[in-house]
């Protein structure tokens, strides 16, 4: 069997290491040199700890299974099972964390409410002033700027798989019963499989809107930051509590007294702010994030949210940042549904589009693509 995927993105990467792995021939097309887009300007976070309780947390613990075993294999994307504190600072916040450790899928999760001194036994690099803090043992990470060229690399070794950059797909033509669909590029190419699987991320107008309308996905805008390194080691990724309200985990009477008893700081409630930070290998702090719904996006980055996050950073940290070293923004795809973990669309005989994960695309994508495998008969 031979499948052209088109996207290189981690979940267009990862549906063609599922493909791969099943013993099929991969011919992979990405528009630029490398992947450019979300699947690079993220944290890196496997983030189990607020996925919604039935198919998504399914669906993000078993990508979380798939990454370890992945990781194992291709040490170069940076695989390590550090888990998550969220510190809380008052009364109101820890009701939302003991609310969540009273979910019947909280051992699943890896839940555990830890006293301040437990979470610094846990992540000494947290000398700021906190009452407690929820531990999610689960919650995992991988470097998202080396994630894909490391798993590109273990697929060329295969011999099945073909990379082609710098090509953007103009058509697609199914297979119309005769199995054979095709897609032709911009340099007159076609490229003919068994399947096709296109994963655009947040590229959803021009070819696929001709070929699939207008689907329930929109384009989200985030902002994000990373310092140079801490000189210490940070041994867990860290929220705050504003994820609380972000993440459908934590949903509860104790989050709605929390909601209307301590209202979000202005700059975090302007831009929709929650902090998530996680330690990168060079030892730099990947620190984020905002989320801007309508369209059209600013062009700009936007000061008051990165002061904002400087701020609850070093009062957890209980010392300054290191020197800020990038600015960025990024766009993903996210269904407009967000209780979706992704849109799965047929758009024609053997053609699949697969978009709109959302947040949620480092941590699940490979639990995504083995499930688009399943489908498919792969």
């Amino acid at each position: 069997m031979k499948v052209i995927v088109v996207g290189a993105g981690v979940v267009g990467t990862m549906h063609a290491w599922h493909a791969v792995e099943r013993g099929h021939e991969v011919v992979h097309i990405e528009r630029e040199a490398e992947a450019r887009g979300a699947s690079l300007r993220n944290f890196g976070q496997i983030w189990v700890s607020g996925r919604a309780g039935g198919e998504e947390l399914d669906t993000a613990l078993r990508a979380r299974e798939l990454w370890e075993g992945i990781g194992a294999r291709v040490p170069g994307l940076g695989f390590r099972a550090i888990g998550s504190l969220t510190p809380v600072r008052n009364d109101l916040e820890l009701a939302v964390a003991e609310a969540a450790i009273a979910r019947p899928d909280a051992a699943a999760r890896g839940y555990k409410l830890l006293t301040a001194d437990e979470a610094r036994a846990v992540n000494p690099a947290l000398r700021g002033t906190f009452e407690a803090a929820l531990w999610c043992e689960r919650d995992a990470a991988v470097e998202p700027r080396l994630a894909q060229l490391a798993l590109r690399e273990a697929l060329l070794a295969t011999g099945k798989y073909t990379f082609l950059p710098n090509r953007e797909v103009r058509d697609v033509v199914a297979a119309n019963g005769n199995g054979t669909s095709s897609v032709r590029d911009d340099r007159g190419e076609t490229h003919s499989g068994d399947a096709v699987v296109l994963c655009t991320g947040a590229w959803l107008s021009g070819l696929v809107r001709e070929i699939a309308g207008e689907i329930p996905v929109r384009r989200v805008r985030l902002q994000m930051m990373q310092t140079e390194p801490l000189g210490e080691p940070l041994t867990t990724s860290v929220a705050d509590a504003d994820s609380f309200r972000y993440y459908p985990a934590y949903a509860s009477e104790a989050l709605d007294a929390l909601n209307s008893g301590q209202p979000q700081d202005p700059t975090a409630a302007a831009h929709k702010m929650q902090l998530l930070m996680v330690q990168r290998l060079d030892g730099g702090l990947t620190i984020g994030d905002t989320h801007e719904y309508e369209h059209p996006f600013a062009f700009d980055t936007l000061e008051d949210p990165y002061e904002h996050l400087t701020r609850v950073v070093e009062s957890f940290l209980g010392r300054p940042l290191p020197k800020i070293k990038r600015r960025w923004a990024g766009v993903y795809a996210q269904c407009v549904d967000t209780s979706r973990v992704v849109h799965r669309q047929r758009v024609g005989d053997g053609v699949w589009l697969v978009t709109g994960p959302g947040g949620r695309g480092m941590t699940c994508s490979p639990a995504i693509a083995e499930k688009t495998a399943n489908e498919l008969g792969w």
